[in-house]
């Protein structure tokens, strides 16, 4: 879960983990207090509704849902 502070090398060209992004840097200038804590959890949430027999008549659908943890160690 610190991987992301503890093992963080300073390379502009090379993109090793999500925390390497302008918009992770972005984020953690905004939020100094939730950035300076190590142990804080960066989460990516993900939604998309599709119609499972392609049947635009039917009543029902679905959204899968997926969660994800962007600051675990690669």
């Amino acid at each position: 879960m610190r991987w992301h502070r503890d093992k963080l090398v300073e390379t502009d060209d090379v993109l090793r983990h999500p925390v390497d992004m302008e918009r992770w840097k972005h984020f953690d200038c905004e939020f100094p207090d939730f950035a300076s804590d190590s142990r804080n959890m960066h989460l990516g949430l993900a939604s998309d509704w599709f119609n499972p027999f392609d049947h635009m008549s039917t009543s029902y659908s679905m959204w899968p849902v997926v969660l994800i943890p962007y600051n675990l160690p690669p």
